[in-house]
């Protein structure tokens, strides 16, 4: 299964999900992450710090979102409501194929928070909602 996680910059959420997605080595599975605001940017460094912490080795740079990834995509996992509404707007046609992370996880609508720019335990309470979210999905997977 191809995922594709979408978030704003493409710099925190997104790519953290896709890192911890990727660490779990699902057969099958590739994941990528792009962002709907996105610019060419690293990684920002606490979501890097958790990412090292955690021991996932990833190498990143901020992708905008295009219509390309999302043909590649089997799922389209958005980390807001907002992001999914921008999304099917624009790409009405990926409405199947799309969905707010915590929506295709446990069937709610929660947002992720973004963390951008605070400190690093803000990243920290993220990566642990997104591990456990991903959890599930790998879960179904299965």
């Amino acid at each position: 299964m191809k995922i594709l996680f979408v978030c704003t910059g493409n710099t925190c959420r997104s790519p953290m999900a896709e890192a911890i997605l990727m660490s779990k080595n699902v057969a099958g599975v590739e994941a990528r992450s792009a962002g709907i605001f996105a610019g060419i940017a690293s990684l920002s460094t606490n979501a890097q710090a958790v990412l090292n912490q955690q021991q996932i080795s990833f190498a990143h740079t901020s992708k905008p979102l295009d219509a390309e990834d999302l043909q590649w995509a089997e799922l389209v996992l958005t980390m807001t409501h907002s992001h999914k509404m921008t999304l099917l707007q624009a790409y009405p046609e990926v409405a199947t194929k799309l969905h707010t992370l915590t929506e295709f996880a446990k069937d709610s609508s929660k947002d992720i928070s973004d963390p951008y720019g605070g400190p690093l335990e803000l990243y920290e309470k993220t990566f642990q909602e997104l591990k456990f979210l991903i959890d599930k999905i790998v879960l179904k997977m299965t």
